[in-house]
């Protein structure tokens, strides 16, 4: 694990301190599982490839059966 510094607002830090107090639980907990929850939230880049067989087609999803079965 790594340790890492940095500064809270006076009442987000007592919040944080009654929270602790209130659950038995310890700073450090709540600040982990705070940040892991953000992160998790965290909406990812899709790939770049995303698209890139695009038809066209606005009503293909509606449409796929009857082309499947279209002969060429």
């Amino acid at each position: 694990m790594k340790t890492k510094t940095f500064y809270l607002q006076e009442t987000l830090d007592q919040n944080l301190e009654q929270l602790a107090q209130t659950t038995g639980r310890s700073i450090d907990e709540l600040i982990q599982e705070a940040l892991e929850l953000y992160l998790a939230q965290q909406t990812k880049p899709m790939p770049r490839s995303m698209g890139i067989g695009s038809s066209g087609m606005k009503n293909l999803a509606k449409r796929s059966e009857e082309l499947l079965w279209i002969e060429n």
